[in-house]
């Protein structure tokens, strides 16, 4: 192992041949070394020599980097069109959310007496792509419910929709915990309403606001995809996905949970529905695995009856969902300690932002219910370390890995406010709910403590520019990592013959791509002479906004997992830069931070352990110093007397350490 660890930034970034002025005043020049870093050189491409392959009509970006650029955005975020938003008070539509994306302010609940809302929030930084994810299975019944005009609207689904409480969350979320779900007849019966006709026309607006959000001029500022959320809940376990359109070619209305209640019949039909549409591709991303109580990335292959069948559904799965979400608001899904089938030593860090309260049931290899009420047990396969082990397995077992999951984050806000993620600036969710200093400190009726929920996280993608198809690109190639909401730059190659002085080059990046892969890819082929995998990891702080200063690197870590045999799958966390005992803390009575940190932090890695004989992945994380969380934050803001008991309650995190999460590199013996 050779790091280098780095206080302040080189005169030439790595990645890039432009020259970065001295400047002595910090600041300013984190700030230019960092858009250098993360937005290339500026090149500008040339008519002619412009390597993406468009596949709709648009200028070409001016912004073109072959080395490729880095973009933040927010993969999931819901709007009024989404019903349990609509019963929460949340107002904002589509073409709000993308807008409060770019830098725009919302008005949030609580509501005035016309029904409007009241609360103005906006997010510090715009971001670069954004995507509106809205749950597909009730969108004709929402927007027939509010519509006084509707013959439905006096129906008692749709009175029980309107009043607007638990019960009314119950009335429609029941229909989605069934094994067999069936729509509200007195909506969508034969003598009510054509539902799927009106959930077309909510369809296409949903497209319309994408369309007229996304920037197809050369300067490429905002990418929108066309998405929506599937969002299966059997017996209130969560088998949701987001799906992902690479363009405006998609199928007149895709498959909800009430046509496809089986997740991987809803893969085989997405897939199905857009093959038959000429320029139309798909991913599918499952997100917060951690309410799945061992479905989510459960190989029990239903129904199936030969290895051949299970090879087709592995392949399915492998081909459409390429990625998973790690972090959202409603909790971290890396890992979790003290779960039966994990070989190795506690992680101190998995127990960052776990949405649930107390001791909890294994389920071993079995199933519970519950999870996204709170309840019913939790295995590993809830937590991506355990489903990219498993993955291992599979791909011994069957010779295709489904679990080749690439890392994305998101806030699944239900406030049409993508991006919002500052831990100081935090103002919910979930609409009513969180409408409250004191209700975000206290209780939400489903079950759960609303203090354990967190303001989410981004997504951030290493492209050659800010269009569709680049980023799709990216998605599909999973060259993508999540961070808890601070803009950290990542960069991880793997390859078998990087230099020890990689990490003073001032092409780093360049050396990646031509030494190795980037993060999301498996290793070359080890060539001759060559006997173990080398890694380069190159880290850069956030650098913040003008009013609040981004946070010091504390280290990065790399967590290897690998088949000790066909059935023993083993993890291990390697400390690979910076200093874990660096002395860094913060003050709780008044969110002042102290102790040293890192600007950036590199370091070219082996691994002291390869086995060339066994099938492994790596990953990293990058970690910050620790600062305040949101709920310490808010409550130093309310006066000593209304601060609720939760303010003081032992095992309420009140410390976090922001962090970042790679995508894995993965290795198979030849």
């Amino acid at each position: 192992m050779t790091p280098v660890t780095q206080r302040r930034f080189p005169s030439r970034v790595p990645g890039c041949r432009a020259q970065v002025a001295s400047v002595i005043f910090f600041p300013l020049f984190i700030a230019s070394a960092f858009l250098i870093l993360t937005h290339g050189c500026d090149k500008k491409s040339e008519p002619g020599d412009h390597p993406i392959a468009y596949t709709e009509e648009r200028d070409p970006c001016d912004h073109f980097n072959p080395l490729r650029n880095l973009y933040f955005g927010d993969l999931h975020a819901h709007t009024a069109l989404s019903y349990d938003a609509y019963i929460w008070d949340s107002r904002g539509l589509p073409e709000d959310a993308y807008q409060f994306a770019k830098g725009e302010s919302i008005l949030l609940p609580p509501l005035d007496q016309d029904g409007n809302p009241t609360r103005p929030h906006r997010i510090g930084r715009p971001l670069d792509f954004a995507t509106v994810t809205d749950h597909i299975e009730f969108f004709a019944e929402t927007a027939a419910c509010i519509d006084p005009d509707s013959v439905v609207y006096e129906s008692d689904s749709c009175e029980g929709f309107r009043r607007g409480d638990d019960l009314s969350m119950l009335l429609f979320s029941n229909l989605i915990f069934s094994e067999q779900p069936v729509r509200f007849q007195d909506i969508c019966g034969s003598d009510a309403i054509n539902c799927t006709g009106l959930a077309t026309q909510i369809w296409e607006q949903i497209q319309e606001a994408a369309e007229e959000a996304y920037d197809r001029s050369s300067a490429c500022s905002f990418t929108s995809f066309i998405a929506f959320e599937y969002t299966g809940t059997t017996n209130r376990s969560n088998l949701h996905r987001n799906a992902f359109f690479r363009n405006s070619v998609v199928p007149e209305l895709p498959p909800s949970y009430f046509e496809q209640p089986d997740p991987i019949g809803f893969l085989a039909e997405l897939k199905s529905s857009c093959d038959s549409l000429e320029g139309c591709e798909v991913l599918s991303i499952p997100h917060n695995s951690n309410e799945s109580n061992n479905k989510m990335f459960s190989v029990a292959y239903q129904g199936v009856q030969t290895p051949a069948e299970e090879l087709e559904i592995a392949r399915l799965r492998a081909e459409m969902e390429p990625l998973a979400e790690i972090t959202q608001h409603k909790g971290e899904s890396e890992c979790l300690n003290g779960l039966s089938g994990m070989v190795g030593e506690d992680d101190e860090l998995c127990d960052f932002e776990k949405i649930h309260w107390g001791e909890f049931e294994d389920c071993g290899d079995g199933f519970g219910e519950g999870g996204t009420m709170a309840d019913g047990c939790t295995s590993r396969l809830d937590y991506l370390r355990g489903a990219l082990l498993k993955g291992l397995e599979e791909e011994e077992r069957l010779g295709v890995n489904p679990y080749r999951l690439g890392i994305v984050g998101g806030t699944d806000t239900h406030n049409a406010t993508p991006g919002a993620v500052e831990e100081y600036d935090f103002a919910g969710h979930l609409g009513d709910n969180e409408d409250t200093v004191q209700k975000r400190l206290g209780m939400i009726s489903y079950g759960a403590l609303m203090i354990m929920s967190n303001p989410g996280g981004l997504t951030a993608v290493w492209s050659e520019e800010n269009s569709r198809d680049a980023i799709f690109n990216a998605l599909q190639r999973r060259e993508t990592y999540a961070t808890s909401g601070p803009r950290i730059s990542v960069r991880f190659f793997g390859g078998w013959n990087y230099p020890d002085t990689m990490c003073g080059d001032d092409t780093f990046a360049e050396i990646g791509y031509q030494g190795g892969v980037p993060m999301g890819q498996e290793l070359p082929a080890m060539p001759d002479g060559a006997s173990i995998p080398t890694f380069g990891i190159l880290a850069v702080r956030d650098q913040g906004t003008h009013e609040y200063e981004g946070t010091p690197l504390q280290r990065i870590q790399i967590i290897k997992g690998w088949l000790e045999s066909a059935t023993r799958p083993a993890y291990k966390v390697f400390e690979v830069a910076g200093d874990p005992e660096n002395g860094a803390s913060v003050n709780l009575d008044t969110c002042a931070t102290t102790g040293e940190g890192f600007d950036t932090l590199c370091t070219v890695w082996t691994d002291p352990e390869f086995n060339p004989a066994q099938r492994a992945f790596y990953y990293v994380r990058v970690i910050e110093n620790p600062t305040c969380r949101w709920n310490t934050h808010q409550c130093l803001a309310l006066d000593p007397s209304d601060r609720p008991e939760s303010c003081s309650t032992p095992g309420v995190p009140r410390v976090i350490q922001e962090r970042a999460w790679t995508s894995p590199i993965w290795y198979s013996p030849e």
